[in-house]
């Protein structure tokens, strides 16, 4: 029996990384695609005011959206018109002690639209309902918050 010496071996010690690589970069650019369409939401361009009262978002705040096109969203979350009223009840049901509706429109909305988002609120239960615009450009607040 004669014991073969292996010398010469075809073994890599290198690991090669480019199929990870390419993997990665497939999922990175997945990632690009389908962030913006699941993070987008509502979105909409608020009028403009001047004098505001300046209030950070609340998560538990109930805010009505109206975007351009007319859809409805229920805290960012999209909702079928016709079934805004009873949405907006069962969240007002869920914290009783506030009952305040924002209602974030589209600068470009008919006044009318509004008006029905007013009127659904009032319908639902809300107490105050607010109008959400911002600052104009250029103008800052003179409002004073007396504690």
């Amino acid at each position: 029996m004669q014991s073969h010496d292996i010398k010469d071996t075809n073994v890599m010690a290198d690991i090669n990384v480019t199929p990870m690589v390419d993997v990665m970069l497939v999922l990175l650019v997945i990632f690009m695609i389908v962030t913006p369409a699941i993070v987008a939401g509502f979105k909409a361009q608020l009028p403009d005011g001047v004098n505001l009262l300046s209030r950070p978002e609340e998560e538990d705040r109930t805010v009505l959206g109206i975007d351009m096109n007319g859809a409805y969203y229920l805290n960012k979350r999209p909702i079928a018109a016709g079934d805004a009223a009873a949405l907006l009840r069962a969240e007002f049901e869920r914290h009783p002690e506030d009952r305040v509706l924002f209602i974030k429109a589209d600068r470009s909305l008919r006044y009318g639209e509004m008006m029905k988002a007013m009127e659904l609120g009032r319908e639902a239960g809300a107490r105050v309902i607010a109008a959400v615009t911002e600052q104009s450009p250029g103008t800052e607040s003179n409002v004073r918050v007396v504690e």
